[in-house]
């Protein structure tokens, strides 16, 4: 008799057998290039998909014997505790009974990143066994979000990946390229542990903030993971199982019949380099590539092509297809790079001297963008004139409604919360309903002045410097806690290759208590 999963769902729902997240992390879907409507309903009936308790006691007799789990946490263990626990117990009973599907899947896709997590885990000193840890934020998906809104295969909020220097806006999210979300989860990751000097705090704190672990050390007056388990948030609370089981099954999951069948492995990949408009899907239609491997190579982008304000963007495309590209790129590159240029005018240009981003061989040459005619949008100049742009503060206002805090505010004007709190004199990070908060924000803004007009100033701007040269000091910032380069170059309206120029920073680390020349 075929019986419906639907019923069956039903029924292990009033059985109790279902009643929370599969993951610590909350529900995800997929990030696509463009709004999808074909897997509505396959969609709906994943949503019905029963899910694991957080925290869910283990029977009388348990089908895998307490003794071999003690005794092969202990042999897998390295930097990393791996402490039997009988949430830790569950969990590999669980990937092994009920989400043996799941296992599997991660077993298969370790070859396509786990050699990108090793390789930076080393780089960074620390423990090549957080490589996975990915397996239980993201399930090994480069693209996947949060209803949250974290993203990627680390799953960094918007703003936190912005502070570790993961770039976005519409059209890339460099939280979904694999090498630099893990560049950006190695730093977090060291951040953390050097809060606390224990990896299990280390790892319960990536899930939910170093903040809410350290008040459930106040709380419970605990010094470690297990001492503070019972105060912690209950998604905090199965974290660490989770990744300790995890860390079981990628070892002994053949012991227990479950076994990769299609593994996958990197696409070999060459570079080319983009500046200027390009439409993707013409773009792979005439170098046929198939346009889902170019995704795969390049999750980052988020649409169908990138807008004309590209500069040196590195493209990854299949191996297989580089020597066609580059013997036909005058062709190619006119197709899919001709729109929004006036009078179809474009001219592709190579640069000989550009160099593969992999160091393997010579890149495909650059897509260089030239005008025959002025951009409409340019207003043309008149004869004893002179077009200025220069920089002005935008003063506005926003109304809190139900529901917004800093955060959620700083993410919409894209500004930092420190600058939220210092603009609007709050000594806390509580708001109110109703509240009128500042923002500031710096826009462009071009001027036309006479010619006479601009070597007044110039000459004027010229003395006033040289009185500032000879009577400005060097200003400094003192590192505080939880500082970081970027949060400090916000609060200074620098780049932060500036800070590092001006201080001699070769990397990101920087310590409480160091000193930072701001201007000199």
């Amino acid at each position: 008799m075929k019986i419906s999963k639907k019923v069956l769902w039903l029924g292990a729902m009033c059985a109790g057998l279902w009643n929370a997240p599969l993951m610590a992390f909350t529900p995800q879907e997929t990030l696509a290039f463009e709004p999808d409507t074909a897997n509505t309903v396959a969609e709906a009936e994943q949503d019905l998909m029963p899910y694991l308790p957080e925290v869910e006691e283990i029977g009388p007799n348990p089908a895998i014997p307490e003794a071999l789990l003690r005794a092969r946490f202990a042999k897998l263990e390295k930097s990393i505790p791996l402490t039997y626990h009988k949430s830790s117990h569950e969990f590999v009973e669980y990937f092994i009974y009920k989400k043996a599907n799941f296992t599997k899947s991660m077993m298969e896709k370790m070859p396509l990143y786990f050699p990108i997590f090793e390789k930076t885990l080393q780089k960074y000193g620390l423990p090549v066994e957080l490589k996975y840890l990915s397996m239980i934020e993201s399930g090994l998906n480069p693209t996947v979000i949060s209803h949250a809104s974290a993203g990627g295969l680390w799953q960094f909020m918007p703003a936190t990946g912005r502070e570790f220097g993961l770039y976005q806006d519409r059209y890339i999210d460099e939280r979904f390229e694999p090498v630099k979300a893990t560049e950006a989860a190695c730093k977090y990751l060291k951040q953390l542990y050097n809060i606390f000097g224990d990896w299990e705090l280390a790892l319960a704190s990536y899930n939910t903030g170093p903040g809410n672990v350290k008040r459930a050390m106040r709380r419970s007056h605990g010094t470690t993971f297990w001492t503070i388990y019972n105060v912690l948030p209950r998604e905090t609370r199965s974290y660490v199982p989770q990744y300790v089981a995890m860390n079981y099954m990628m070892n002994y999951g053949s012991d227990h019949g479950i076994f990769p069948q299609n593994t996958e492995f990197p696409i070999p990949n060459d570079t080319i380099h983009i500046n200027g408009y390009i439409d993707l899907l013409t773009f792979c239609q005439q170098a046929n590539i198939d346009f889902e491997e170019l995704r795969k190579l390049n999750p980052h982008i988020t649409k169908t092509s990138l807008p004309e304000k590209t500069a040196d963007f590195v493209l990854k495309v299949p191996s297989v297809r580089f020597t066609y590209l580059v013997s036909n790129r005058s062709t190619i590159m006119d197709s899919c790079t001709r729109k929004f240029l006036p009078g179809q005018s474009m001219i592709a240009k190579a640069d000989s001297t550009a160099t593969d981003s992999l160091g393997q061989r010579t890149a495909f040459p650059y897509a260089t963008v030239a005008y025959a005619v002025n951009d409409s949008e340019e207003e043309p100049e008149v004869e004893g004139t002179e077009v200025q742009v220069r920089s002005k503060t935008k003063k506005s206002t926003h109304t809190v409604r139900r529901g917004e805090n800093l955060l959620s505010i700083s993410r919409r004007y894209r500004v930092s919360v420190s600058d939220l709190k210092r603009w609007n004199h709050l000594r806390r990070s509580s708001i109110n309903r109703g509240q009128r908060l500042v923002i500031l924000k710096e826009v462009k803004v071009k001027e036309t002045v006479s010619s006479e007009r601009v070597s007044v100033a110039s000459a004027h701007t010229e003395k006033v410097t040289a009185h500032k040269d000879r009577h400005t000091r060097k200003r400094y910032h003192t590192v505080q806690k939880g500082d970081t380069l970027w949060i400090i170059s916000q609060r200074y309206g620098l780049e932060i290759g500036q800070l590092k120029k001006k201080n001699r920073i070769r990397g990101n680390a920087i310590k409480p208590g160091q000193k930072l020349i701001i201007s000199a």
